[in-house]
């Protein structure tokens, strides 16, 4: 089990660190476009530059058309910030002192309900808006079948929370 919460502890720090750069950029990109602060147009106003903070060195490189702004950059950002961040409250869950407890079962059914409800809705609807590729429905195929896979570890942690409340087991 050490190994198990190593593991758990370093994939924690990953997926925070990742949620956190998602997030950031996500703010910086919504400062940047409402703003029109560190943002550069490029040939002919087709294409955008949101440059790194207080220089012209380009960052990202966006088109410059709303409906790909919002849901094939903005909304991409935001998403895969939420999904790092529940990630990492689901590792967290791997590493605690006591692991059957009702908010660790919380943090898996968060996770679950997000893969299984979320993706798959905003592909559909980011679909009318702009041309969503193939592999993006893979994606969107993988985050179901993780979110199912983690609903049938938050029953089997109902399931250990009950039986720990009974024989107080310790992992």
């Amino acid at each position: 089990m050490n190994q198990t919460k190593i593991i758990a502890r370093i994939l924690f720090y990953i997926c925070a660190l990742l949620s956190a750069g998602y997030l950031v950029t996500f703010g910086y990109s919504l400062f940047c476009l409402m703003s029109g602060f560190a943002v550069t147009p490029y040939k002919d106003g087709q294409f955008l530059h949101i440059n790194y903070p207080f220089t012209e060195q380009p960052f990202l490189n966006i088109e410059n058309n709303y409906p790909y702004m919002i849901f094939s950059f903005m909304l991409v950002l935001i998403t895969y910030g939420i999904f790092f961040w529940l990630s990492a409250r689901v590792f967290k869950v791997f590493f605690q002192q006591k692991l059957f407890t009702q908010e660790n079962i919380i943090q898996l059914k968060r996770f679950y309900l997000y893969n299984i409800f979320i993706p798959l809705p905003l592909v559909i609807i980011a679909s009318f808006f702009v041309e969503v590729e193939s592999i993006i429905w893979g994606l969107v195929f993988i985050h179901f079948m993780l979110g199912i896979f983690c609903l049938f570890l938050a029953n089997i942690f109902k399931q250990g929370l009950h039986l720990q409340n009974e024989q107080d087991l310790f992992i």
